[in-house]
């Protein structure tokens, strides 16, 4: 079996994304990053999902304060209500965060022996991260290839984005197809202590929103 580098957050997309690359026959390895969000109920969940698909992972701790500035992240930033009037990106926007991601995937994907590597990225029902756009993966592909040696003297590094041009309704469609455990998913950015969702941030809207429209109930629970 090729080997793949799945980048795991816990919530619906990533484990979508992981349950598509076990199906394509991929030995996959799962990286979770502990970069000082704050909850840490999503990094349980991710280890969840990695034992039920049986998945090899890896938990990569980062230094919190170097993602300052993002209300994931910092203290003092407050996590906002979904806008659906707004056409800024939202404060939820971590600085560089899947290009930091990313580029330490590559890396393991070297170590193991990989040649590619999946991230869960949506540019349809999404907060409007740059980094989350096609033209992104695009280029960040080809710094893989230029950037490495198994790019260099092998065949080409993939970056895998089957979930890019999905609605977050046929995202879980495809999820359920596919043996998705939603019930261990978080999605929430301001999950409590017992993991339940807020229902009222972004990460929530869409994912309400998606379920609503594949005619699926949401298993998760949410607050009140």
């Amino acid at each position: 079996m090729k080997k793949a580098v799945i980048l795991l957050s816990g919530g619906l997309d990533s484990a979508t994304c992981l349950a598509y690359a076990k199906s394509q026959q991929f030995d996959c390895y799962a990286l979770i990053f502990d970069y000082g969000q704050k909850h840490s109920v999503e990094l349980e969940s991710a280890k969840a999902i990695a034992d039920y698909f049986g998945a090899r992972y890896k938990i990569f701790k980062l230094d919190n304060q170097q993602f300052a500035g993002s209300a994931l992240t910092d203290k003092k930033i407050t996590i906002p209500d979904f806008n659906p009037t707004s056409m800024n990106i939202p404060p939820t926007y971590v600085p560089a965060r899947n290009t930091i991601f990313l580029s330490i995937a590559l890396a393991w994907a070297e170590i193991i022996g990989s040649m590619d590597i999946f991230i869960g990225v949506s540019s349809i029902d999404y907060s409007g991260y740059p980094d989350c756009r096609p033209e992104y993966i695009q280029a960040f592909q080809q710094l893989a290839n230029l950037a490495t040696k198994q790019g260099v003297e092998q065949s080409s590094m993939t970056i895998h984005t089957p979930l890019i041009q999905l609605s977050k309704a046929e995202t879980i469609q495809l999820g359920i197809r596919l043996g998705t455990p939603y019930k261990m998913t978080i999605s929430c950015y301001r999950a409590n202590d017992l993991g339940q969702s807020c229902g009222k941030c972004d990460s929530c809207n869409y994912r309400i929103k998606g379920f609503h429209e594949a005619g699926i109930a949401d298993p998760i629970d949410y607050v009140g």
